[in-house]
């Protein structure tokens, strides 16, 4: 029982860590680094009170060291997935029935956690088990998943305190109830902060949740799992399992409690979910919410008058950061013929400037892609291009998996506005470019807007105040997060709330306010002081 109204002011961003030469947090993450590298730990599934173990381990590698063992996880089956929702039904009603200060307590205490004591634990599983390089893992794995935490407790206050007024002789009230059910978090491997504010979003709203990770996450996943509860989550809120997706899904979307799922992957795997939804609408107690993060094939629309450094910088960062493997990354680019030389001079320079290699050299701008099954597809879409009459490698073009999954950053040059790396997403360290005539900007952004059934990301670069205006109408519909002069990517929480439409997703925006009014259903109460006790109104009287 709540004894006082309680402030959670809007909080400031985590500060991002330089890792600068000679800095204590660059000293503490590669001793970290080290630490984590001499052990080869042993993960449960987190269900309930229990830590399950079934023996059917499965290896943990980093993608850039492929020989090397981080550990091993232990795979689950149907029936673990049957015990999760039981145990997630069982903590259901005490977690609901907690104060909201004090589950707003344990997610705050968890931020802390993390922006300290757990701060080069989190970077540092992330860059082992995902190949991120040290920045990355920290705008990731601390800054972002600190954020969402924070800024996620901030924003439930405010809906909380969202209250309908009241007419003479009664009072009205709002409730936000978590929803009558369980929720479903499955979340990627390629952002740490995804994999906690899916499950925690949710969560926070007073909700029950079952967690699937990528099989890629789980190394940091469960470093994530261990501090929620060392800060006092209740067993059985979150139930982390490990199981194949159809197995998942077989069970969960058959379940009659099923209350919603929080999702981010492929367009593909999250439009086969909604139709299982669909046909077993029969089946559940209330119509589940679907929120789902899917793909992107994201833009970059250079005007004639752009400064061809910010075009090139901003290409080399939003195309080849983390390998190319964002949502949001830069995969198509439109440039015009005035600037088309100097901006590939410009690419081509800074593509061989890269440095690539294991995340434990520092100097390594590029590491490793995921696996071996998006290296092979990423290979595939190069080697085509290297032999296609409408492309050409600009520069790049290298993979090598001997010893680690590593794919050189790869330019792409077309003469067709929809070949197929134009179009399809890739998900790795691949940009293709298209020249336009610079007299046809108007034209080339309707192009833009119609060869992608994606709507995630994209950015327009322009001094040309008019060209931004024009394009920034035109291309209305085509990206749910836009940028100006700037690289497609990096959304930051509490600044830019990420999510798009059409094929990328119900633009549920992740990292606002709106993310949370999805795993909340309201009630209004109505209490009337004095009641009336004649069902006759004046209007029947005629004196």
């Amino acid at each position: 029982m709540s004894l006082g109204t309680f402030s959670y002011p809007l909080p400031v961003n985590e500060p991002v860590l330089s890792y600068a030469p000679g800095s204590p947090e660059k000293k503490r993450l590669k001793s970290v680094l080290a630490e984590l590298k001499k052990q080869k730990i042993d993960v449960p599934m987190y269900i309930g009170a229990e830590e399950v173990r079934t023996g059917k381990k499965i290896a943990m590698r980093p993608p850039h060291e492929t020989k090397h063992i981080l550990g091993y996880f232990h795979m689950g089956d149907a029936a673990h997935v049957e015990k999760a929702i039981d145990a997630a039904l069982k903590a259901k009603a005490s977690w609901a029935a907690m104060p909201w200060e004090d589950r707003a307590g344990i997610f705050l205490k968890a931020a802390d956690l993390i922006a300290t004591k757990y701060r080069p634990y989190m970077n540092g599983t992330t860059m082992l088990g995902q190949s991120k390089n040290a920045y990355q893992a920290e705008i990731d794995s601390a800054c972002e998943i600190i954020d969402f935490l924070k800024f996620n407790v901030h924003y439930l206050s405010e809906i909380y305190k969202q209250q309908p007024i009241s007419g003479p002789g009664m009072h009205n009230r709002l409730e936000f109830r978590p929803l009558e059910g369980f929720v479903l978090a499955v979340t990627p491997f390629n952002f740490t902060a995804i994999g906690g504010n899916l499950p925690t979003s949710a969560a926070m709203c007073g909700n029950v949740v079952v967690w699937k990770p990528a099989n890629t996450q789980v190394y940091s996943a469960q470093m994530f799992m261990r501090i929620m509860k060392e800060a006092g989550l209740p067993d059985g809120v979150i139930n982390l399992v490990y199981v194949e997706g159809p197995v998942l899904g077989d069970v969960c979307f058959k379940h009659r409690d099923f209350a919603g799922v929080h999702f981010t992957g492929s367009t593909g795997v999250f439009n086969k979910m909604w139709e299982v939804i669909g046909k077993n609408m029969g089946q559940y107690r209330s119509y589940p919410r679907i929120v789902g993060e899917t793909g992107g094939k994201d833009f970059v629309m250079v005007h004639p008058s752009a400064d061809p450094d910010v075009v090139a910088t901003a290409l080399l960062r939003g195309a080849f950061e983390f390998q190319g493997q964002k949502c949001s990354a830069a995969s198509r680019a439109y440039i015009p013929s005035n600037l088309a030389d100097a901006v590939k001079k410009k690419l081509v320079a800074g593509v061989k400037s890269f440095k690539m290699g294991t995340v434990e050299n520092f100097t390594n701008f590029i590491n490793a892609v995921i696996d071996e099954k998006s290296f092979d597809k990423i290979k595939s879409y190069i080697d085509k291009a290297a032999k296609d009459k409408k492309a050409k490698i600009v520069v790049g073009g290298k993979c090598d998996k001997k010893t680690g999954y590593f794919v050189q950053p790869t330019v792409i040059e077309t003469t067709d506005p929809h070949y197929v790396t134009m179009c399809e997403e890739i998900f790795g360290p691949v940009l293709t470019i298209y020249i336009y005539p610079e007299q046809s900007f108007e034209q080339t952004l309707e192009l833009v807007d119609a060869t992608s059934p994606y709507a995630l990301t994209g950015s327009i670069i322009s001094t040309d105040r008019a060209a931004i205006v024009l394009a920034t109408e035109k291309l209305r519909n085509a990206a749910g997060n836009f940028y100006i002069n700037d690289k497609p990517t990096g959304a930051v929480v509490g600044q830019q709330p990420f999510g798009g439409a059409r094929a990328s997703g119900t633009n549920d925006k992740a990292g606002s306010i709106l993310n949370l009014y999805r795993w909340l259903s309201p009630r209004t109460i109505k209490e009337t002081f004095t009641p009336p006790t004649d069902y006759r109104y004046p209007f029947l009287n005629e004196i």
